[in-house]
């Protein structure tokens, strides 16, 4: 082989061993929804403030403002001194009318076998079956009060509805509360929903398609349904609708603000791979392939669609995209070291 040949055969070489191994993907107009961004403010789905039942002196307060607390924990006692002492009286009160109940039905078979002997007057058979009805009736009355005693003995044992985080204490340790008085605010952070004002104009298209998206930072979450009040603020002529969110869904907390976007219909979005998209600090950018050249373009992007992002601007329909950027990186510069 002569040195032109071998010229040639390393020319046209060349080349191939520099085909381009990157993953692409076309910059394309699609179908994407179309949103009207509200503004909204998150609240949780439980929460409550727990209210004494008995009054009492706090004895026992074992949680405090941001604990958290599982459902059924003991979150506060009281003393509980007059409470037991009014169940002992109701169980005495109930042990004796079982004893005078047991008496009147002795004394009422006593009868009743006389009578049936004509042995004694209807009058006499009439009054022991009033006196045992009456002390049935005792029984019954003490044994209800054994239950309210021993309901109120259970009111000094306040326990949590429902498992989250202590929002707010209102009574201290040795405070004497009566009934009705509020004790401690809870709220669970597992199910959240927002609470939006939505205009009267768009009010329609809102609750005719039912679909709304909760943007926090970079993440989209789905709403997994929507409350629409029926009755508009007369002032703001607008309809408060709450949007549920999926059971922990995101790192949020009651009072945050947040951005609502209600789908109002569809339109055409210049939309890219997600991932495709390279950051550093406040550069977006993408690895544009042209030919043979990979060319990095600074672009603007607009909100995420699923695992695609908006792109406003720096791309046309049409061009490619390395769908990896650290690949597109490292090949571009071997390119340029080769070169």
């Amino acid at each position: 082989m002569n040195r032109l040949t071998l010229f040639l055969a390393v020319f046209f070489a060349a080349p191939m061993a520099a085909a381009m191994p990157l993953e692409t993907a076309p910059v394309v107009y699609e179908d994407a929804a179309r949103e009207r961004i509200l503004d909204g403010r998150i609240e949780a789905v439980n929460q409550a403030t727990v209210s004494a039942q008995t009054s009492g002196r706090i004895a026992e307060l074992p949680f405090d403002v941001n604990d958290f607390v599982d459902k059924g924990a003991v979150i506060m006692r009281f003393t509980d001194t007059e409470q037991r002492a009014a169940l002992e009286r109701a169980q005495a009160a109930l042990a004796e009318a079982d004893a005078r109940l047991e008496q009147a039905e002795q004394e009422y078979e006593r009868v009743a076998n006389m009578f049936e002997n004509a042995t004694v007057s209807q009058a006499r058979f009439d009054q022991a079956k009033a006196d045992r009805d009456a002390a049935r009736a005792r029984v019954a009355a003490a044994r209800s009060g054994v239950g309210t005693a021993t309901e109120q003995l259970e009111y000094t044992v306040v326990r949590a509805p429902y498992a989250g985080i202590v929002a707010k204490r209102h009574v201290e340790l040795g405070e004497l509360v009566s009934p009705g008085q509020p004790l401690i605010s809870g709220l669970s952070l597992q199910s959240l929903r927002v609470n939006v004002d939505v205009p009267q104009g768009m009010f329609h298209e809102v609750r005719t398609i039912g679909e709304a998206f909760v943007y926090i930072d970079d993440e989209r979450i789905a709403a997994e349904r929507m409350s629409f009040f029926p009755v508009a603020d007369a002032a703001a002529n607008t309809f408060r609708v709450r949007v549920s969110l999926p059971d922990g869904a995101a790192t949020l907390y009651p009072g945050m603000f947040v951005k609502v976007g209600f789908v109002v219909g569809q339109t055409k979005r210049l939309l890219i791979p997600a991932h495709a998209v390279l950051h550093r600090s406040e550069l977006s950018a993408v690895y544009v392939i042209d030919g043979e050249r990979v060319i990095l373009r600074q672009v603007r992007l607009g909100r995420r669609f699923g695992e695609s992002v908006e792109v406003l601007a720096g791309l046309a329909q049409g061009e490619a995209v390395a769908t990896d950027p650290v690949s597109a990186g490292v090949w571009r510069k071997e390119q340029e070291s080769v070169q």
